[in-house]
């Protein structure tokens, strides 16, 4: 059963990345009444991105719109469909020769299969498609996800080291078949308390990622993040920073 507030829900959200020389960022917008969701972002290219989101148009069903300014012809229309232990998606594009793109989940609370395909209606192919398998326990979760058409294949692993989930050990391992390549990461997350959480990731290439989020207020965040690589430390590290504040 979905349940919708009756008073309007409104909330503002603002983002900005550091990279050498270059800052971007951007303003969203977010309004909430009944079965309807409004989200309005422009960022500092001038760009306007809108999606409207309408639930149980038809029961256990959601449509979602997304319309772009000046780019008109990424605007896609999706419609989800839910059941207890399955979820089909269908999105096409609005444009004169649109996209198409197929989603399927099966599973259970332990257990879950998926797939997705993406098809394009000039060429007549398959743009991509890929198909995972997760295996969840209350102590750990792992999977297995093969994407790339099939050249590429990733195996990760989450254990939780304490009962609360406060923190965890990842471990992951992707193969690449078309270059021979592997890349293997180790990483992880805790909580340093009930409002501050941080997570590393460190891979075999020398890339270490942090972020560091702090709910300030109740439902209000700010995320600051970082990527720097241990093998080329002239290069400028990536620096952000996000805040989302909801009432």
């Amino acid at each position: 059963m979905s349940y919708y507030p009756h008073q309007p829900t409104a909330a503002l959200t603002t983002s900005t990345v550091n990279k050498g020389d270059y800052s971007s960022g951007d303003v969203a917008a977010q309004y909430l009444y009944n079965n309807i969701f409004a989200d309005v972002k422009v960022d500092t290219e001038s760009n306007i991105a809108t999606t409207l989101i309408f639930s149980d148009l038809v029961p256990s069903s959601r449509t979602i719109a997304t319309l772009k300014y000046p780019n008109y012809e990424s605007g896609k229309l999706e419609i989800q469909y839910f059941h207890p232990h399955a979820s089909l998606t269908a999105a096409v594009g609005m444009n004169q020769t649109p996209p198409i793109d197929v989603s399927l989940t099966l599973g259970t609370p332990m257990v879950a299969l998926g797939a997705e395909a993406g098809y394009d209606t000039t060429s007549g192919k398959l743009t991509r498609y890929t198909a995972g398998i997760s295996l969840t326990k209350p102590d750990s979760c792992a999977s297995i996800l093969l994407s790339d058409k099939g050249d590429t294949i990733k195996a990760s692993y989450v254990h939780y080291i304490n009962q609360l989930k406060t923190s965890t050990a990842v471990g992951e391992v992707t193969r690449k078949f078309s270059t021979n390549e592997n890349t293997f990461a180790v990483g992880g997350s805790y909580a340093i308390d009930g409002l501050t959480l941080l997570k590393m990731k460190f891979n075999n290439h020398g890339i270490v990622g942090t972020v560091l989020q702090h709910e300030f207020i109740r439902k209000s965040l700010v995320t600051l993040s970082s990527e720097f690589d241990t093998k080329s430390l002239d290069k400028t590290p990536r620096f952000g920073i996000s805040l989302a504040l909801k009432p």
